[in-house]
């Protein structure tokens, strides 16, 4: 394609520049995508035409990528930058059939076969004019701007009214090196290339766009004649004692609560909306793992993005990303207390169907919604649903609600022929919006009910809350996952789909810990996360600046040397700017004297902050484990740790959602990062260097409060091993109170009733409750967390435990 010289050319290119936005997916290409800066670079396009390759143009300059306008020059051949798919379709005729790219593609594979060195990238580009995906009725606004091979007049229009959502997409490079050497040079080979690179198009469209949308009268009825919901409508007439006519109209009336009715003119416009407010929000949204995701929707399988729950932005947040990503929004399942005027309607164009807390045993309506998911799944929409059911008070990820993962689970069985992956997604903030209610709702005020002011209310708080986090987890094959289950569940499904096999409950259950598992093992390390886990393990929350950034640099260092697992994420820098960007965003407080600076936690946020330390703790828990075996006993051996991290392993696994893939490996690792440091002293038998005690502390000090817990529920049970789960929960609800309230403890968890019903849960399938005598590993247990204790606390511990076993 040569440059275009005429003065009519470069008029077009002056106005679609003044006229048109473009946004680049990914936005680093060079970073997410296999391309190399080096080797010489060919563009790959559907269509020969002049708008998108000025739209190119205009970003590859920016991209550090040659222009699509300069040709590439082989040992003084020149060879075109740009090859098309298909010529330019005139207004009226045929377009070219695609024969001038197999020729372009032969010519330049023959030259591979010539230089033995040479290496060009091919490089597919897709432009988008606008994401309408069309609908099953479509109207003649689509035939005019939305066809996919338009004429230069449409194309025009495509310009003028959806020129500010142009969006270009790069994919991974084929090599041509590799092919020339793989599959030679000639022309059968052009042809094959051609017919993989026009699947590629289609199906990057497809991820893109989505789906057709239904029409929703069209959706209504369809869901009513399936068999499902007319049984379900019969057995309803038939319980209920009313006519069938009327249980219908039920069935219609929860169709019409549920179902989503997305508009993409609402995308678009939220999008504009999103934009200014993420700006207003935040510095930046720090995005990892995104291209897996993409990969899996150009695979064709069916995504259920499954995130933690932090905040109302959540739902905003994703479905932003994901957009601005090259993928459609998700249809998200959100509480029915959100569908309130006017965030309900709006929701619901967005892509938000509505989903009630309990069904209480109303058939009519699980049928109804469980035939409504199985429609999304099947017209190939991705779904996004919050398996912990509602926010988190505590920062901690809640215990998981299995509803929604068994009817997803359920779906497949019931025969979705294409691969349905789990996504799990971590979603962190510098700063929550409601991270303040959290804490008046855990200490017994009542929660308000969601409404239109409270949206008011919050946009008036806006201000800089720093950045927000999105990491994409390690996905879940559901139907790889049913196989590791019971090998036979297709058999077993195809016989009685209705029929709920044995293993069905516990796959579900181990589904739910492993989604929770895999968003932890994405966990966002940010400036605010680490500063506040640092300060919090300090003395008066408090620390001289110098020794704050002397400890992040530590901490920097373990998790970076020592990785949780390959999708956590760490702050870029060092301490010295985490505690620049906190101070920044008021999370902390400067205050200098004759000898120095000081750096604390306002005493009035100090709660809040644990809120912010809790989204990260499970990263660093283990480290802080051993490191208060290190301070906490004398000549502490190696084998010691193992032991004890054995032992209390289990019950962090559970409480956290850990998976350590090889806990011995990992903690031989820490002891050799340790050593690294300088921290400590021995092989075998390990001492604390005294010029580093210090660190070793502040660092020992992060488990603490979690062994206090452990230690109030273990020496219960070693004196009352025959307590209940009910009673140990309570028990040790109360104890933790009276024993933040004696030493001054303020960490939310010690208040959190949910957490002790977790580890009750836990213990009880250890077998550690309802004994005539306390089990062994409960004494023994309790002795490794007692000597955990400073001796104070251990002595309140032991006395309290001894004091209500008095009372009984």
């Amino acid at each position: 394609m040569s440059k275009p010289d005429s003065i009519l050319l470069r008029s077009l290119r002056w106005v679609q520049k003044w006229m048109v936005h473009t946004v680049v997916v990914p936005e680093e290409p060079f970073a997410d995508l296999n391309l190399d800066k080096n080797k010489p670079i060919v563009y790959v396009l559907k269509t020969d035409s002049i708008s998108d390759t000025a739209a190119l143009s205009e970003i590859t300059a920016d991209l550090g990528m040659p222009s699509p306008y300069l040709s590439l020059e082989v040992d003084g051949v020149q060879v075109p930058r740009v090859v098309c798919l298909e010529g330019k379709k005139p207004l009226f005729g045929q377009r070219d059939n695609g024969e001038s790219y197999i020729d372009c593609i032969t010519n330049l594979l023959s030259l591979h076969s010539q230089r033995p060195e040479l290496d060009i990238q091919l490089i597919p580009v897709s432009l988008y004019w606008g994401r309408t995906p069309g609908k099953e009725d479509d109207t003649m606004k689509a035939a005019v701007l939305e066809r996919q091979n338009p004429t230069w007049l449409r194309k025009w229009l495509m310009i003028m009214f959806l020129g500010r959502h142009n969006f270009v997409q790069f994919s991974n490079a084929v090599s041509l090196r590799y092919m020339a050497d793989e599959h030679g040079s000639d022309k059968a080979i052009g042809h094959k290339l051609a017919r993989v690179a026009r699947v590629h198009f289609g199906r990057q469209r497809k991820v893109m766009t989505g789906p057709q949308l239904p029409n929703r009268q069209a959706l209504f009825n369809s869901l009513l004649k399936s068999e499902s919901v007319k049984k379900a409508i019969k057995e309803e007439a038939a319980n209920k004692k009313v006519s069938e006519e009327k249980a219908r109209q039920s069935a219609i009336g929860y169709i019409d609560e549920i179902a989503a009715d997305y508009s993409d003119s609402l995308v678009r416009i939220a999008e504009r909306f999103l934009t200014w407010l993420w700006n207003k929000l935040y510095s930046g949204i720090k995005i990892r793992g995104a291209e897996q995701v993409r990969q899996l929707h150009h695979d064709g399988h069916e995504i259920v993005y499954v995130p933690c729950h932090r905040s109302h932005m959540d739902y905003l947040l994703l479905s932003y990303i994901l957009y601005y990503q090259g993928m459609v929004p998700p249809h998200i399942a959100a509480g029915i207390n959100l569908n309130f005027w006017p965030a309900g309607p709006m929701f619901r164009r967005g892509g938000a169907f509505f989903i009630r807390r309990s069904f209480n045993g109303n058939k009519l309506y699980t049928a109804v919604f469980r035939e409504y998911l199985d429609q999304l799944f099947a017209k190939g929409y991705s779904v996004e649903y919050f398996t912990e059911g509602g926010r988190s008070r505590t920062g901690r990820l809640l215990a998981p609600k299995t509803g929604m993962l068994a009817m997803t689970v359920n779906s497949v069985l019931r025969g979705i022929e294409r691969p349905v992956t789990l996504v799990p997604v971590y979603l962190g903030y510098d700063h929550v919006m409601e991270v303040a209610t959290y804490h008046k709702e855990l200490s017994g005020k009542k929660k308000k009910k969601e409404s239109v002011w409270q949206v008011f209310g919050a946009i008036r708080k806006l201000g800089n809350f720093g950045n927000g986090y999105v990491n994409f987890g390690e996905p879940i094959n559901l139907q790889q996952y049913l196989n590791k289950q019971s090998p036979d569940w297709r058999e077993e499904a195809a016989k009685d789909a209705e029929q709920k096999p044995t293993w069905f409950t516990p796959a579900v259950n181990g589904l739910a810990t492993k989604v929770m598992t895999n968003i932890n093992g994405a966990a966002a390390v940010s400036s605010v996360t680490l500063g506040a886990l640092v300060l919090l393990a300090s003395e008066q929350n408090a620390l001289e600046r110098s020794q704050l950034e002397k400890q992040l640099d530590l901490y920097l260092r373990l998790l970076n040397n020592v990785p949780y697992t390959n999708f956590t994420s760490v702050v870029d820098g060092s301490g010295e700017s985490i505690v620049n960007q906190c101070l920044s965003l008021n999370k902390f407080v400067s205050e200098k004297d004759g000898i120095g600076e000081i750096i604390s936690i306002d005493e009035n946020i100090t709660i809040t902050m644990s809120y912010y330390r809790n989204n990260i703790i499970h990263l660093l828990i283990v480290p802080s484990l051993i490191a208060s075996c290190l301070v906490r006993i004398e000549d502490c051996q190696r084998q010691q740790i193992h032991d004890v991290v054995a032992d209390l392993y289990p019950l962090l696994k559970a409480e956290l959602f850990m998976n350590i893939d090889d806990v011995d490996e990992y903690i031989d690792n820490i002891l050799a990062q340790m050593s690294k440091e300088g921290l400590i002293e021995g092989d075998n038998i390990f001492t604390p260097n005294p010029a580093h005690i210090t660190q070793l502390m502040l660092l020992a000090e992060t488990v603490s409060e979690t062994m206090q817990r452990y230690a109030i529920i273990f020496n219960l049970l070693a004196m009352k091993p025959d307590l209940e789960r009910s009673d140990l929960e309570r028990e040790s609800h109360l104890l933790a109170q009276r024993l933040g309230a004696l030493h001054g403890i303020t960490a939310p968890e010690f208040y959190d009733k949910k957490l002790y019903n977790t580890l009750s849960v836990k213990l009880k399938n250890l077998g550690y409750l309802c004994a005539v005598q306390p089990h062994v590993d409960v004494v023994r247990i309790r002795d490794h967390v007692n000597q955990l204790q400073r001796s104070s606390v251990r002595q309140t511990i032991v006395d309290s435990v001894a004091a209500e076993h008095e009372k009984v």
